[in-house]
């Protein structure tokens, strides 16, 4: 039995190209993820796929990124799927784990997927620090200015309710609770 599975991430997004490509490949039975991101912990369409297969079956997929978002993810999948002697095909990739040649070229395009992945990661911690150094504040913009807070204080201690000091300054008690514990937050 041949088992397709398809899955964008949000519902904005249409499944219409994967089930086209899909249907053109030929399957038996078609699992879908609607509106759930791969790196999801619960796709239960995958799940369903997973569990439907037996031994002698092929798992099939429009492009790997639709099966696993991370290295890891993707050689758990099909080192499970290979235990169980099923087999997994991908349309875009021309990938199949039936020839040991498909099997290399999928974990060296887990492998390269990942190495994009962590490139990314790095170059925007990099751009936060480059940022930070330049002086950039990140986070939310603060409200009161320390003459605010220094009034503020003033108020409450004078006996005024917090609640109208608050409402005098435009900001929630809790944003004043806030300002009054910690005037840098």
């Amino acid at each position: 039995m041949r088992v397709a599975y398809a899955r964008v991430s949000s519902a904005e997004q249409s499944l219409a190209l994967q089930r086209d490509a899909l249907a053109r490949a030929g399957y038996d039975k078609l699992y879908e993820d609607h509106g759930i991101s791969g790196v999801a912990a619960k796709r239960p369409g995958l799940e369903e796929a997973l569990a439907s297969l037996q031994s002698g079956d092929t798992l099939l997929v429009w492009r790997l990124d639709r099966l696993a978002r991370s290295m890891r993810n993707l050689v758990d999948i099909i080192e499970d799927l290979d235990a169980r002697q099923i087999t997994f095909q991908s349309i875009c990739e021309h990938i199949s784990t039936e020839s040991a040649v498909s099997e290399l070229l999928l974990h060296v395009l887990s492998a390269v997927a990942h190495f994009e992945r962590r490139l990314i990661q790095e170059r925007t911690v990099a751009g936060i620090q480059a940022a930070k150094d330049r002086g950039v504040v990140f986070g939310r913009q603060r409200v009161l200015n320390a003459e605010d807070v220094e009034t503020a204080k003033a108020m409450v201690e004078s006996g005024r309710p917090v609640s109208d000091v608050a409402q005098s300054l435009s900001v929630g008690r809790s944003t004043l609770y806030r300002y009054l514990k910690d005037p840098v937050a």
